[in-house]
């Protein structure tokens, strides 16, 4: 096996309070902009029934498909398991772990607003996800 091989990918953790707008949204981008060279996870404190129909519009507008994800609910394990977590307005729901980095992105909360209203708040998770991405593959 190379060293390339049995090094461990970074992991990040995005998290807010439904995992239907924001977090999906900045899990989409790293996926994508990552060229999987990053473990992407996704979850919310109380997840929504759906994705945000208007997230989802704004993604496909970047070429980016959200349409088939699923909110999912946040874990012990999914915080345990990531090197980086993000919270996106969740609050104190989630468990802190010692030797992770955490980081809180204050973000508009896309829920119930049009595709025109998403769209600066998809662009501000791009710009923050391409210096992730330029911080992570740099140590």
């Amino acid at each position: 096996m190379s060293i390339t091989e049995t090094t461990k990918k970074p992991s990040v953790l995005f998290v807010c309070v439904h995992n239907a707008g924001r977090s999906q949204m900045a899990a989409a981008y790293l996926t994508s902009l990552s060229d999987g060279a990053i473990e992407v996870r996704s979850d919310g404190s109380a997840p929504a029934d759906s994705v945000n129909p208007a997230a989802v519009a704004a993604m496909a507008e970047e070429g980016i498909d959200m349409s088939t994800e699923i909110p999912k609910v946040l874990t012990t394990d999914a915080v345990r398991e990531s090197d980086v977590v993000i919270t996106m307005g969740c609050g104190d729901s989630c468990p802190i772990f010692p030797g992770k980095r955490y980081e809180d992105w204050e973000l508009e909360d896309p829920a119930g607003q049009g595709v025109d209203s998403v769209r600066p708040i998809r662009d501000d998770i791009k710009a923050r996800i391409q210096t992730l991405i330029a911080e992570l593959l740099a140590s």
